[in-house]
């Protein structure tokens, strides 16, 4: 089997002694299990060594993989300009993995690179590797701001370059855990952080990685995880496979979580093909809640779809409520695929005859128009959850005391420059992020003058 063995482990610099100065005793158990994990890959003698980093390079919609020949890197912005590295990268898998990428329609290559150098999410577990064996060319790379089910499946190309190449691969997958674990610690803490660990390492204890797609969004913004995703393309790299897992330690002593733990591959088992569990799973309960839906979602949907498939824009139908058809209003149509913002586009006031066709244009321009989103491509239909917001009319505040972020959605404007931000989304508890948030979308500085108004909407999902 080419997956030797795939193994989760942190990153801090501090771990490193001539970066730690003595400061890295009081995490010794994180350093005893890493020493274990670095004679085990030297016990596999494996001929590549693929390491996932959050802190290589990462773009919102595209998973960044190192290119050219080799990188090199030290530890010099920590103090420890000696501890370096130099790298070859193993290009014949490298290549295999962007040529099936590419195959798919999928977004993972070698394009965009801005740093070559070495991340410390690919040097920490290095310098324990290397330690104890100095063979095994390097892949290195970065995660993406796409939702977990494509993680997976950039685990699942993984692997299957791994078989067309035969390449003896060892996996590690670089990441802590929750940053949020302490009132002390440097990032302070919320209830969310421990909650975050203790989940993960469960997970990691009991190798059930279909459970690594229930962390929501929200929740791991709140925990202010690290590794989530890179421990994500790990099980995708172990797709349909029985494995042996060990947890080695758990420490929070800094405020950050440091979990080790090791993943061995036992035979194959089609029971754990867990992105295709989860999406068949995912698909069903939409379909269900799409069978229920009210006329605005309704349409929404038949709208995307409409043109996702066939470029066309459809007409308003028959039968749709009066309101529909007779009122105008603003109307912002939200897409989210398994947890995660799709695309969401709208208008603050009716720049259309009626609702209908405010939603039909809307949808439209959320699905396909989004400029932080690539396209909607039809394989996604299946796994949208679309919720359509129809605006009141904005009414002028004079204090951020008259909002409430449950009940209004907040307008704040500066000149020409206006930001929206609706009511009662996920993650945002304050009026004060309220604010913040919608200033930030439209570009208003924090020493700049606003104008606020709140407005309330009708959500249909």
């Amino acid at each position: 089997m080419p997956i030797l063995a795939a193994f989760m482990v942190p990153h801090p610099p501090l771990i490193i002694p001539e970066v730690g100065r003595g400061g890295e005793l009081k995490v010794q158990e994180t350093i005893d299990s890493y020493k274990s994990v670095a004679g085990q890959i030297a016990d596999l003698e494996p001929e590549t060594i693929i390491i996932t980093s959050p802190h290589s390079i990462m773009y919102a919609d595209y998973f960044h993989i190192s290119p050219g020949k080799r990188a090199k890197g030290s530890f010099v912005s920590f103090g420890a300009p000696d501890v370096s590295f130099d790298e070859i990268y193993d290009e014949e898998l490298r290549d295999a993995i962007c040529e099936i990428a590419k195959k798919n329609n999928f977004p993972a290559g070698t394009l965009g690179e801005r740093d070559p150098e070495l991340d410390h999410g690919t040097m920490v577990p290095l310098y324990f590797i290397r330690q104890k064996f100095t063979g095994a060319k390097i892949i290195r790379i970065g995660l993406a701001g796409l939702d977990l089910l494509e993680h997976y499946r950039l685990g699942e190309y993984i692997r299957e370059a791994i078989d067309k190449t035969g390449r003896k691969v060892v996996f590690v997958a670089s990441g802590d855990l929750s940053h949020k674990l302490k009132e002390d610690g440097p990032y302070g803490y919320a209830p969310e952080g421990p909650a975050y660990d203790e989940r993960i390492m469960d997970v990691a204890k009991r190798a059930s990685f279909g459970e690594m797609f229930d962390f929501g969004e929200d929740f791991c913004d709140k925990a202010a995880e690290c590794g989530h995703r890179s421990f994500v393309i790990m099980a995708g790299a172990l797709d349909a496979t029985a494995v042996d897992a060990k947890v080695y330690s758990h420490q929070d002593v800094t405020g950050v979580g440091y979990g080790v733990a090791s993943f061995y591959p036992t035979g194959l088992d089609n029971n754990r093909r867990f992105r295709s569990i989860y999406s068949e799973k995912l698909a069903a309960e939409l379909k269900e809640k799409r069978d229920n839906a009210d006329d605005y979602v309704q349409l929404a949907r038949a709208s995307l779809e409409s043109y996702i498939l066939r470029r066309t824009t459809i007409h308003v139908p028959e039968g749709l409520p009066k309101e529909m058809l007779e009122r105008q209003a603003g109307a912002f149509v939200s897409i989210h695929k398994a947890g995660r913002l799709r695309g969401c586009i709208g208008t603050i006031l009716p720049t259309t005859d009626s609702v209908a066709e405010e939603i039909i244009q809307n949808a439209i321009s959320a699905s396909t128009r989004d400029p932080r989103f690539e396209p909607i491509t039809p394989e996604e239909l299946p796994l949208l959850d679309i919720n359509v917001d129809v605006l009141g009319e904005p009414e002028d505040i004079d204090s951020p005391d008259e909002l409430d972020v449950k009940k209004y959605g907040v307008i704040v404007s500066c000149g020409a420059k206006r930001g929206l931000l609706l009511p009662d989304l996920d993650g945002v508890d304050t009026v004060e992020e309220q604010i913040d948030i919608a200033r930030r979308k439209g570009g208003i500085l924090d020493d700049e003058e606003i104008k606020l108004q709140r407005f309330e909407v009708v959500r249909h999902i």
